[in-house]
């Protein structure tokens, strides 16, 4: 655990994990509704696994520490009730910070989980610094129909998902051809190994896409090998010698 300080002088603290290697960029994870329990101390570190410095910073903090909630229909109402006490301006601004604590490392991801998927999709246009952005299951970004995403941005939601209307996945989808949507035969917090409703498949396949996303704007695509290109290389080409015209010009 570190500590950051946001532009206002708020000190909040965050779960870092560093990659074996040099860091190839680095991601932002932000939490649940639960705080930044295991499962989102594990994502950390599996993004880090993958060569990435990657920090998990606590935006509950401004209201309450070292915050870790339960699954429990308890932990979600006192997790809601934090979040609506945090407010979006707070958690940009320590969103803000925690991008700027990785800067030093490269470009920098962002990947956000229930409410914290909604914060990533508005950090996304707000914070500075930002690469691209992963977003898992957030409730109230569906009804974005008309904005625009300053940059890449990819939604994951579950079909099954009681919380998100699999119609109004399928209507944003329509009407936001700039975002990649993907779903998946399965309920809410679908990425969450601790809960019910995890589902391995799912899990996978997300984060597989959310890799391939931050690859691609962090360190840029893998080169192309074009078919026989080796053979075109090395191919020699005669040149034709120019035939003499039969045209004699203009007549005298």
């Amino acid at each position: 655990m570190i500590e950051i300080s946001a532009a206002d002088g708020h000190v909040f603290s965050a779960y870092r994990t560093e990659p074996p290697d040099a860091p190839k960029g680095a991601v932002v994870v932000l939490h649940e509704v639960f705080g930044v329990n295991r499962h989102i101390r594990t994502v950390t570190d599996a993004f880090a696994a993958k060569g990435y410095m990657a920090i998990a910073p606590s935006l509950f903090d401004r209201v309450k520490k070292d915050v870790e909630l339960s699954y429990d229909d308890a932990g979600v109402a006192e997790g809601l009730d934090l979040a609506r006490q945090v407010g979006l301006t707070n958690a940009i601004a320590d969103i803000q910070a925690a991008v700027d604590a990785v800067a030093s490392t490269g470009k920098v991801a962002i990947v956000g989980y229930d409410w914290g998927g909604y914060l990533a999709y508005h950090a996304a246009n707000m914070v500075k610094g930002l690469a691209c952005a992963s977003i898992y299951y957030a409730c109230g970004v569906t009804q974005d129909l008309y904005g625009k995403r300053k940059i890449q941005t990819q939604l994951h939601f579950g079909s099954l998902d009681p919380y998100i209307p699999f119609e109004l996945v399928v209507q944003f989808r329509s009407a936001r051809p700039d975002v990649s949507v993907y779903d998946y035969p399965a309920g809410h917090s679908f990425n969450c190994e601790e809960r019910d409703t995890y589902d391995a498949s799912a899990a996978q396949k997300a984060f597989e896409r959310t890799l391939t996303l931050i690859s691609h704007n962090l360190e840029g695509p893998p080169p192309v090998t074009l078919k026989n290109a080796g053979s075109y290389a090395s191919a020699k080409v005669e040149k034709k010698k120019k035939q003499a015209s039969d045209d004699l010009g203009p007549p005298l």
